[in-house]
């Protein structure tokens, strides 16, 4: 059974915000405690770029494509979470956690997944493929362990 013990860490993350807790309660009773918090802005992408596509032109006579717009939202949310990952991998190299579960809604998870470092890939014990960044702090740890559980039985 998968269980977050005392002293793993925890990355909760979306697209802007990540939250990387630390367990200083037990396994059966997690009580979190913040080790870092991190934010971005990130305007939707018709408040980022242009709101036109981009044309080119095609082989013929004035044939033109339009070009796919550009998801700037996205690109910043891939961004955010190339960087935490990178935060995580300095971490793991000096030794901060043993363990940590990830918590993350599917897109920012993948991101999250194909830029970590091995440091940190091989002490993942767990993912939850989850959002759970607009919770207090208070209800994430009970949740998690509550998921894990789900997953275990």
């Amino acid at each position: 059974m998968k269980r977050m013990q005392k002293g793993a860490y925890a990355l909760i993350a979306d697209g802007a915000r990540a939250l990387l807790v630390e367990n200083i309660g037990t396994a059966l009773a997690p009580e979190l405690a913040v080790i870092r918090r991190e934010e971005q802005e990130n305007p939707p992408s018709g408040a980022q770029g242009t709101d036109k596509p981009g044309r080119m032109p095609d082989p013929g006579q004035g044939q033109r494509s339009a070009v796919e717009n550009t998801d700037w939202h996205q690109l910043a949310e891939d961004r955010f979470a190339a960087g935490i990952a990178e935060m995580l991998g300095k971490l793991a190299q000096k030794g901060a956690f043993r363990e940590i579960i990830l918590v993350a809604p599917p897109k920012t998870l993948a991101e999250l997944r194909e830029k970590m470092p091995g440091a940190v890939r091989d002490r993942v014990v767990a993912e939850i493929n989850k959002d759970l960044t607009g919770m207090p702090l208070d209800k994430i740890g009970v949740r998690i362990k509550e998921i894990l559980d789900e997953m275990s039985g």
